[in-house]
């Protein structure tokens, strides 16, 4: 029988079909083939002696958090509390463009924000809407809803950016746990333990762990640079194909900078 796999936690998958759930065990033989089933799979699994027996082919995958076959990642930025960072956002733009995933920003907490910081932040978000990506305020919960029509949505950001408490507030029937930030530490407690997708609005969205660092595993320096898509528009004006936009004389990215 086929399935996706919907939620893991320990060594126990729950793979839903059409009508109904099942909690599976991996096969021995994912472990020797070194392969992880991760949230988002499909697969094709026992349903009388409920383990997993092949994953199909995955169109997209995510290290972390853990998830395949993705089509859209809400990217949720906080704007205080913790506050605004450009760098972990453009990281975070950077990976899920080289995972071939669409990006949706996010930004919460702007009612934290007083007048000078919110015309701030505004051009923050308009210039990232100028760009090209699509940009929600986490008051816009109608149109974020339409968002997730047929689709495989993930949830990721910093800690303490409000996953969850978005999540809540755009279906209050999911009592998601959340927590206040550290003072010490400056982010978010982790609340998330675990990866779900939740059936929502016609589409399956996943609640994450947070996090509040991350790397470029297994991205070139040449990925990085083709994943900003900012620079598409100027990139092939370049004098050089394999232009780094670093020190290279007659970049066009540099010049436009100035």
């Amino acid at each position: 029988m086929q399935g996706i796999i919907i939620k893991n936690i320990s060594n126990d998958y729950v793979v839903k079909t059409e009508d109904k759930l099942y909690t599976c065990k991996a096969r021995g033989k994912f472990r020797k083939e070194k392969t992880i089933p991760l949230v988002g799979d499909n697969c094709i699994f026992d349903e009388q002696k409920n383990y997993i027996i092949e994953l199909l082919p995955r169109k997209t995958e995510l290290i972390r958090p853990p998830v395949a076959n993705i089509d859209q990642a809400f990217i949720i930025t906080s704007a205080k509390e913790p506050d605004f960072s450009s760098n972990l956002l453009d990281k975070l733009l950077c990976i899920i463009e080289y995972n071939n995933i669409k990006p949706i920003i996010c930004f919460t907490k702007l009612d934290l924000l007083n007048e000078e910081e919110i015309k701030e932040i505004n051009k923050v978000i308009e210039y990232y809407k100028r760009v090209g990506y699509q940009v929600f305020k986490n008051t816009e919960i109608e149109k974020i809803k339409k968002a997730f029509k047929e689709k495989i949505t993930v949830f990721t950001g910093q800690s303490g950016a409000g996953k969850s408490t978005l999540l809540n507030k755009i279906n209050p029937e999911l009592k998601l746990k959340t927590n206040e930030i550290s003072l010490a530490l400056g982010r978010g407690k982790h609340t998330t333990r675990h990866v779900e997708l939740i059936e929502m609005y016609d589409g399956l969205v996943a609640d994450t762990p947070g996090f509040s660092s991350l790397s470029f595993i297994g991205m070139t320096n040449e990925d990085i640079r083709d994943n900003f898509i900012e620079f598409n528009e100027y990139r092939d004006k370049c004098e050089y194909k394999d232009c780094m936009h670093i020190s290279e004389e007659d970049c066009e990215i540099k010049r436009q900078l100035r």
